[in-house]
């Protein structure tokens, strides 16, 4: 079964607090960009590592290939 931007942007949103989350691709490769406060004081590893704990096995099952960008609030904001 090939996985969906939809249905990753459900994974990760169901088990992190996100104020934003796009997720665009083409079934086998990914990107996101995801902006939760829970990501505020963390460097990028520990905020792609709660990202990959929300996807959880679907990271080895599902999706190949996931390109992140993890910002915080402030962050989305002054890039946006």
């Amino acid at each position: 079964m090939t996985v969906t931007p939809e249905q990753i942007r459900e994974y990760i949103t169901s088990h992190l607090p996100c104020e934003h989350c796009e997720v665009e691709g083409d079934g086998a490769h990914f990107q996101a960009v995801i902006v939760s406060e829970v990501f505020v004081g963390k460097r990028s590893i520990a905020r792609h590592q709660l990202v990959y704990a929300a996807l959880g096995d679907r990271m080895r099952e599902e999706i190949h290939a996931l390109s992140m960008s993890t910002l915080t609030p402030e962050e989305f904001k002054n890039n946006g």
